[in-house]
């Protein structure tokens, strides 16, 4: 059997370039006609665009999942909002708890006890006595009244003596008219007037 892959007499290898030859020269540019197998071939390499019911079946199914996630997500986020409520309410409701047993364990202190007698209900030790102070109306002032602080009342500006001195002067430049009667008030601001 003789050797296939050598070149026949006289043809030159492809490829190749003999001196003075440039590559492709002696073609004309033309392709000779495709066969059948040939086609093929170059349609395999070419991408199809038209949809085809495989796609839209795989479209569906993805469709599907993701609605089926979002639901599931909505859920899940659902459920972890309602527990940190219920975290945050267990966590006020064991603060109150604390403070009620701090109130328990206040309570069982004798010390205690007295101090909230005397200052609730009243009571006094034997041989104290109580006083109770009144108001004007003769009511008992309350135990947890308190005064107000001196520096949250605003003081009332005194006038200055010259001010009205001064006003004693313009109206000695400024006397008025013999013919008007003048209401007492406007000049002493008594009630009595002129009759």
């Amino acid at each position: 059997m003789a050797d296939d892959r050598r070149p026949a007499r006289g043809a030159r290898p492809r490829g190749r370039t003999g001196p003075g030859r440039t590559p492709g020269a002696g073609r004309t540019g033309r392709q000779p006609p495709r066969t059948g197998a040939a086609r093929t071939a170059a349609g395999a390499g070419r991408a199809r665009t038209r949809p085809t019911g495989r796609l839209a079946i795989l479209v569906l199914v993805l469709a599907v999942l993701v609605v089926s996630y979002a639901s599931s997500m909505r859920a899940f986020l659902q459920q972890r909002s309602e527990m940190q409520d219920l975290q945050a309410e267990i966590s006020q409701r064991q603060e109150h708890i604390d403070d009620l047993a701090r109130e328990k364990r206040r309570w069982e202190d004798p010390a205690y006890v007295v101090q909230q007698a005397r200052k609730r209900l009243g009571y006094v030790m034997p041989g104290e006595t109580a006083y109770v102070a009144l108001d004007a109306d003769g009511d008992p002032i309350e135990p947890g009244s308190t005064l107000s602080d001196p520096d949250e009342v605003d003081p009332e500006e005194p006038e200055a003596w010259w001010s009205g001195a001064w006003g004693s002067v313009e109206l000695a430049g400024n006397p008025p008219k013999p013919g008007d009667p003048v209401p007492l008030t406007e000049i002493d601001g008594s009630e009595e007037q002129d009759q």
